[in-house]
């Protein structure tokens, strides 16, 4: 509802030239020009009253608005479509110079524009909000509406400047935390190498020195012994090369395996020397591959285990048959001595190069090695021969798979 004088003076200027069957004609953009530069407000002469109290409060408002803000009323149907507004307010606009432009046609149509504010839709809908029903009142809103749209997204920028603040500081802390984390296994991944680097020098060197105390003459002995002994310094040979391409904790499983060849070979030409039988291919001992090859399968129980069936050398047999202890392999983990079968799975290519799979799966199963089994079946393990096992993967538990704005509309 318009105010009364105004409502009025609209109707009355648009009924005369009606009656005529004439249109009202758009007003010079340099009569918009000079009424807006001298006290912001421009009213189509054909408007005939407006009271004066509106006409006030309009040019009050123009000149205490902190953006250059111009009113313009024109009468209803003088600006037919959006091409002939903007025909008309272009050239003021740009005569006039920056700032809202104000906009009424009758009362059907109101209009912000603007030649340098660009979201003029949403300070025209933040005006209507405040400006109810009244067209006068409206027309004020707009300065206090450009502030209020002004101000909300000055907080939107902030907010999305906190909240990529905290995305980047969520993607440092994450880049930290893996950082960290890798650094942390690699640390512990070169800790585990040297550990396992040393036990395995430690086994190289012992079969050095049980090659070494033989003092075979090749020229002297059969062919078969000096197949044997050759077999076994070439495995020694091969096992002290490997030690020094060694990148990976899995990698020790090929040493092992190679000394696992040159103990049974070892034994051979023993036997052979000594005029005794050969004996069969067994796997090393259990409680210390270093004894060399097994001669017997004894029932133990590891502390608080259940019993299994083990691979034991002569000595270790006996200790076990009279409740005494093995002479059990002990390697370095964190600054302490333990059992090389309960020192984590960081230690399992150590037990399968010299065992292979198949044994492994019965003997260490329920142990720390043991419960690191199907791991070193994803590790690439689980193919081929390893030592003394033969083929992996047949036997045991562990057989198997794995694997712009409206115009019109404007109703007061």
């Amino acid at each position: 509802m318009l105010t009364a004088g105004l409502a009025t003076a609209l109707v009355g200027a648009v009924a005369a030239p009606a009656a005529a069957d004439t249109q009202p004609q758009p007003p010079e953009s340099q009569a918009i020009v000079e009424e807006l530069e001298g006290d912001g407000v421009f009213i189509d002469p054909s408007i005939d009253v407006i009271p004066e109290a509106e006409e006030n409060a309009l040019e009050s408002s123009a000149a205490e608005a902190d953006t250059p803000v111009y009113y313009v009323l024109l009468p209803s149907d003088s600006v037919a479509s959006q091409t002939g507004m903007d025909a008309l307010m272009n050239p003021v606009m740009e005569e006039v110079g920056d700032g809202l432009y104000g906009v009424v046609v009758g009362d059907q149509v109101f209009q912000v524009m603007s030649p340098n504010v660009e979201d003029t839709e949403a300070i025209r809908d933040a005006a209507l909000q405040q400006g109810g029903d009244n067209q006068v009142d409206t027309l004020v809103a707009v300065p206090e509406a450009a502030t209020e749209v002004q101000e909300a997204e000055e907080a939107g920028a902030v907010s999305a400047i906190v909240l990529l603040g905290l995305l980047l500081v969520i993607v440092a802390a994450g880049a930290w935390f893996v950082h960290s984390s890798r650094k942390k296994r690699e640390a512990e991944k070169a800790r585990q190498l040297e550990e396992i680097r040393q036990m395995a020098t430690e086994d190289v060197v012992r079969l050095g020195e049980d090659v070494a105390r033989l003092e075979i003459d090749v020229s002297k002995v059969d062919e078969a012994t000096r197949e044997d002994y050759t077999q076994a310094m070439d495995a020694y040979d091969q096992a002290k090369s490997l030690l020094d391409t060694i990148r990976e904790p899995e990698q020790v499983r090929l040493v092992t395996s190679a000394l696992e060849d040159g103990r049974y070979y070892m034994t051979a030409t023993r036997a052979r020397m000594n005029g005794d039988p050969v004996p069969e291919r067994r796997g090393p001992c259990f409680f210390n591959p270093q004894h060399g090859p097994s001669v017997e399968d004894v029932t133990w129980a590891p502390p608080g285990g259940a019993p299994r069936e083990v691979t034991a050398c002569a000595a270790c047999a006996q200790a076990v048959r009279t409740g005494g202890q093995p002479d059990v392999r002990l390697v370095e983990v964190g600054g302490e001595r333990r059992p090389y079968y309960d020192a984590g799975p960081a230690y399992s290519p150590y037990a399968s190069g010299y065992f292979g799979m198949n044994m492994m799966a019965g003997m260490f199963t329920g142990m720390m090695m043991g419960s690191m089994m199907g791991s070193m079946m994803g590790m690439g393990m689980g193919a081929g021969d390893v030592g003394a096992g033969g083929d992996v993967g047949g036997g045991g538990d562990f057989g198997g798979d794995f694997g712009g704005g409206d115009f019109g509309g404007f109703d007061f």
